[in-house]
């Protein structure tokens, strides 16, 4: 459970300030008086001690699924923003792929209101591409930007038909819209349920061929190019994908990509066992992916780190590797495993990791930037960066429980948020806090 509390004056002291929007890396306090950065805090502010803390601003991932409307059993936009918050997230984009999908105006009111009333974070709807996300007919782009959408999406689909997918980018380039693409011909990955090669082979099981991938995102690239329109890819997983959105991007298209936590730190080796907590969508890779992936980030090929958090119920995940549903929960281990696989690793450093999740997700979904300054709302994520913790799903704040990372030890933790008033404690974590002087407030 997430513990809460609120404060009308807040002094956050001694933690090491990142903020990429303004390249600011200093040990230093933070004021919040009535949810907003001040210069000072006023004599009886509460006081958390944030020595060997990390300040930053509220992580953003541009890729959840909350499954509300149509599938509460797994999810709900309560528990889910609930986990977000426990993971350091302030922000979530929640993907269209609901039952009904998010394809009307009154779909995303209902996603924004709901959100509204549970209080933890804020949400960015994301809609459909095309209605019922049947890949046929195009959404009302304009109407639904109108709404409060962040981007549009067929997510869990990709947009097969060629002159469908040209429509959309006109469509989105006229309004200023962001296409976010689940790059997959169907006809190319079959019914594949993992990577196709060696593993898949060996243990006999469905390959999914990665051109289904790749062939996609060149089919969109030159839909780009040809309509200048904003275009992002969803989970890259490929080291030709990569090299694909490199070549693009030095190209000066206006084309952006994400990866996934996971697919920075397994390979297809994990489905060796058949674990059904293995199975994803795009699968795990091989080794030579996942470096490239790692490259990726670190040439700025790759502008943001996400989760695409799919929970999924236990009884779903027993029906075994070939019948389970792909996907895995991921909010609660995100700042871990991005850490394992980017800084303990050695090729990323804290202030790199914390712009993945925040300037990188802010710049492609066009957001305004959201830098620590006074007069601003508060919007922070408190990070452990040397907390050794072990993955235990049943401590998990989402409903899902779908990881393969149980049991896992990782360092890097995130301890909560503050969001205006109110301060939110991840499970597990504790603030260091007093109500002593804030007189000597630097």
């Amino acid at each position: 459970m997430l513990q809460t509390s609120n404060y009308d004056s807040l002094l956050i002291r001694g933690g090491r300030i990142i903020d990429p929007f303004t390249d600011r890396d200093e040990i230093g306090d933070i004021a919040v008086v009535n949810g907003v950065v001040a210069r000072a805090p006023t004599n009886n502010a509460h006081v958390i001690d944030a020595s060997g803390w990390i300040v930053c601003p509220g992580l953003m991932d541009i890729h959840v699924h909350l499954r509300e409307p149509g599938q509460t059993h797994k999810e709900t936009i309560e528990t889910g923003t609930a986990a977000a918050v426990a993971g350091g997230f302030t922000f979530v984009a929640c993907m269209p792929n609901t039952k009904p999908p998010l394809d009307h105006p009154d779909a995303i009111r209902s996603v924004l209101e709901r959100a509204r009333n549970a209080g933890h974070c804020q949400v960015g709807p994301i809609a459909a591409i095309t209605k019922g996300r049947s890949g046929n007919t195009i959404t009302d782009f304009g109407v639904l930007l109108d709404t409060g959408v962040v981007a549009l999406s067929d997510d869990g689909d990709g947009v097969d038909d060629d002159s469908v997918m040209r429509a959309a980018f006109e469509s989105a380039r006229e309004v200023g819209a962001v296409l976010i693409q689940h790059c997959e011909y169907k006809a190319i990955s079959a019914a594949g349920v993992m990577h196709l090669g060696d593993v898949s082979r060996r243990r006999g099981f469905p390959g999914l061929d990665p051109r289904s991938e790749e062939a996609m995102i060149e089919r969109d690239i030159d839909l780009c190019r040809e309509t200048s329109s904003r275009y992002h890819v969803a989970h890259v997983s490929t080291a030709r994908a990569v090299d694909l959105v490199r070549r693009a991007k030095a190209e000066g298209l206006p084309v952006t990509t994400e990866v996934c936590t996971h697919h920075l730190v397994l390979t297809d080796e994990a489905c060796a066992e058949g674990d059904p907590n293995t199975k994803m969508h795009p699968p795990l890779r091989p080794w030579a992916d996942v470096e490239e992936c790692r490259r990726g980030l670190l040439d700025g090929t790759i502008d943001c780190i996400v989760t695409d958090h799919a929970p999924h119920t236990v009884e779903e995940k027993a029906a075994g590797f070939l019948r389970a549903p792909p996907g895995i929960v991921g909010l609660e281990t995100a700042v871990g495993l991005a850490a394992q696989a980017m800084i303990e690793s050695g090729l990323a450093d804290w202030p790199q990791l914390v712009a993945w999740f925040t300037a990188g997700p802010t710049a492609v979904l066009n957001r305004r930037p959201r830098p620590i300054e006074v007069g601003a709302r508060a919007d922070l994520s408190l990070l452990s960066p040397l907390s050794r913790w072990t993955v235990d799903p049943q401590r998990f704040v989402s409903r899902g429980r779908n990881t393969p990372f149980s049991g896992w030890k990782l360092t890097g933790k995130a301890i909560g948020t503050v969001q205006g008033r109110r301060v939110a404690v991840s499970p597990g974590a504790r603030l260091k806090s007093s109500q002593q002087p804030a007189e000597d407030f630097r």
